[in-house]
């Protein structure tokens, strides 16, 4: 509730976060905008891009920003971590990693007070390496 005012929860904003919870995408304002316009035809891209961010800043989902890349968005609040397609954009939740960042040990060599992290893992998806099977050599640089 930011500022102290009541956040009512709008079917707009319900109908968001319902669709948000069938996904495992990640998927951007504009890729969940289109999911939701087909149950409230009448909602604007301008709508569901407040809600996430509304949604973002109550803390009940999960804004995935990236250097250069659209935003996405994540129900899963747990602690994980993500692949990313280089490709497509896409992004996945991480299989567990085997050995877990500890905050304990980044804190007291940084010095810093660790409030969050974030880890996201850049790869050629399956799909994108199905559609460009044969790498080619060019320089000393793969081409997918």
């Amino acid at each position: 509730m930011p500022n102290g005012k009541f956040q009512r929860n709008t079917r707009q904003r319900r109908v968001i976060l319902e669709e948000l919870e069938k996904l495992t995408s990640h998927p951007t304002a504009a890729e969940l905008y289109e999911i939701v316009r087909k149950r409230l035809p009448k909602i604007s891209l301008g709508t569901v891009y407040r809600n996430l961010e509304r949604l973002s800043q109550q803390g009940r989902i999960r804004k995935l920003d990236s250097s250069g890349a659209e935003n996405r968005f994540d129900i899963d609040l747990c602690s994980h971590y993500h692949v990313k397609c280089a490709l497509c954009g896409k992004v996945e939740d991480a299989p567990d990693a085997p050995a877990k960042l500890e905050i304990g040990d980044i804190k007291h060599l940084s010095g810093y007070d660790i409030i969050d992290h974030r880890l996201e893992f850049i790869g050629i998806c399956p799909d994108c390496k199905r559609r460009e099977p044969d790498q080619e050599e060019d320089s000393g640089r793969v081409i997918w």
